[in-house]
């Protein structure tokens, strides 16, 4: 028998298996598909850098069994999550994300600071995006969303991982229901995570870009968190503080 997940607030799910299945989204009124090209135009008005691409929601999720998960997805495009900012409508779907929490030889986590032209500027989170559907149309599984967060890993902070080396580790819900793919990178030294960062910065300044990222941080205890001037991801301490209790030889730190 199929178990719904709760409702509401921030959680950690241990998912070692994930299985997906296409939903539509439910149909909008004219005043809900009003309301909502007017926050999205207003938004890019603040921000010219947004552009209305293919995104992903989830519709739903259900353990299937222990650390088994279907998870209900939909295409859309991101001006779907101007629904969250209209005031009564119910019809909005929360947005599915893949990220990578990788680690250092020497036992911390790598988090990244949102550049200013990006959605969330400020923001200090894992490296990750938003997951996308199937360009050619198919269906959407574990391993496509692997091989989208080692993409975002590489395409962030220069990281050359395979998406094999990548394990899916944890599934997180946000305060406003947002569904993320924790997936866990295996341990590089700092100075090669440091080298690949500044390399990828300078070739896409040097190519006219803005880098989506405009700082990288080392975290070892999850407390050092509160010296990260800006806005958190809601995920994040929880996930740093879980890897820091469970990461080989923690114990003995």
């Amino acid at each position: 028998m199929t178990q719904t997940l709760p409702p509401h607030g921030i959680g950690l799910y241990d998912v070692r298996s994930l299985r997906m299945a296409r939903t539509v989204v439910p149909p909008l009124s004219e005043e809900d598909r009003a309301a909502r090209d007017r926050v999205w135009d207003q938004a890019v008005a603040a921000n010219p850098s947004l552009f209305d691409g293919p995104a992903v929601v989830c519709a739903g999720l259900e353990w299937e069994g222990p650390h088994r998960l279907l998870l209900f997805w939909a295409p859309v495009t991101y001006r779907h999550f101007a629904l969250r900012r209209v005031p009564g409508c119910t019809a909005w779907l929360p947005s599915l994300f893949v990220n990578v929490l990788q680690p250092t030889d020497d036992g911390r986590v790598l988090v990244v600071r949102m550049s200013k032209t990006t959605a969330a500027p400020g923001r200090w989170q894992l490296p990750g995006g938003s997951a996308e559907p199937p360009a050619d149309g198919g269906e959407m599984d574990e391993r496509a969303l692997r091989t989208h967060a080692a993409r975002e890993l590489a395409e962030e902070t220069g990281a050359p991982l395979r998406p094999g080396m990548l394990k899916l580790w944890t599934v997180t819900r946000g305060e406003n229901a947002s569904i993320g793919l924790t997936y866990l990178a295996p341990p590089r030294p700092v100075s090669a995570l440091q080298h690949d960062f500044a390399v990828l910065t300078e070739a896409e300044r040097a190519a006219g870009r803005e880098p989506e990222l405009d700082e990288i941080a080392l975290i070892g205890d999850p407390m050092r968190l509160a010296d990260l001037t800006g806005p958190h991801a809601d995920y994040l301490a929880p996930l740093v503080h879980r890897y820091s209790t469970t990461r080989p030889g923690a114990s003995d730190s």
